[in-house]
């Protein structure tokens, strides 16, 4: 029986032994004999005890690496502190183990390099207005060395650009600048628009005016006192001003120039209608 019993013991061990579970995501690497034998995928995978031996398991899941803040200088010679994160994965793990000894290493130092590189092409305002375009560039440059390691890169992100304090406040300032701007030009814009209803309101006000006196000529007595009480408000408000010199000038008098524009209307209107019938 011990014989058996022997036996039995050493196959469960070995059953142990060459058993390997390799979780869903997860890849893993086999040497025989020191070789590259083969790849183990998610699941229940076997193989030989003492000669089998898995060197590298890792995920291909989506992965995240921080780039370490870096110092570089734009086109226009401004030094700016860029900090980013690179977002990448793995494609063929057989690569990402044998073709480079410190992956990870080797990505942080390809990123930095070449996000040093595209910043140095481009000036401060460039750089903080086309990101998206500068990812893309990145991408196209990052991604024809990591297919070599078996690596895609998905993505990198700048998640903030910090020049220098003083560059910071001329650019405070210069937009401060813009924002008065626009302000102002919105201010003149509306008041020459309150300006041209004005307008177009008296304008309307003297034809109505004028079509009044045109067919109702006893109007007249009624326009003169709307003038002259007119002419007393005003004379009030203007006297409740410290510094203001009232000048009394006489009412009736002061409507001799509003009844001689009146009559212009008044001749200009019936004109039109007479070259309208006319026609």
């Amino acid at each position: 029986m011990e014989p058996i019993i022997a036996i039995v013991l050493a196959l469960i061990g070995y059953a142990l032994g060459s058993a390997k579970l390799i979780n869903q995501g997860n890849e893993a690497l086999v040497e025989r004999l020191g070789r590259y034998h083969r790849k183990l995928k998610p699941g229940l995978n076997f193989i030989v005890p003492l000669v089998d031996q898995i060197v590298m398991e890792d995920t291909t899941r989506e992965q995240v690496l921080d780039i370490k803040p870096q110092n570089v200088i734009t086109k226009d010679s401004v030094y700016l502190e860029v900090d980013a994160i690179l977002y990448w994965r793995i494609r063929d793990i057989e690569k990402s183990f044998y073709a480079i000894d410190d992956l990870q290493g080797g990505l942080a130092q390809l990123a930095t390099t070449t996000l040093r590189e595209i910043i140095a092409q481009n000036t401060l305002e460039e750089t903080n207005v086309s990101r998206s375009d500068m990812h893309r560039g990145i991408l196209d440059l990052l991604n024809p060395i990591t297919t070599e390691w078996g690596v895609e890169i998905l993505r990198l992100d700048i998640q903030s650009i910090n020049p220098p304090e003083s560059v910071r406040k001329s650019m405070e300032e210069e937009r401060a600048a813009e924002i008065k701007k626009r302000a102002l030009i919105s201010e003149a814009e509306g008041e020459r628009q309150a300006a041209i209803k004005k307008a177009e309101g008296t304008r309307t006000s003297m034809q109505i005016i004028a079509e009044a006196l045109r067919t109702h000529p006893e109007s007249r007595e009624i326009l003169r006192y709307l003038v002259a009480q007119d002419y007393v408000e005003a004379s009030q408000k203007l006297g409740e001003s410290n510094n203001a010199k009232i000048v009394f000038v006489d009412p009736a008098n002061s409507t001799e120039m509003f009844q001689e524009l009146i009559a212009e209307s008044v001749t200009h209107e019936g004109n039109n209608k007479t070259g309208n019938g006319s026609t």
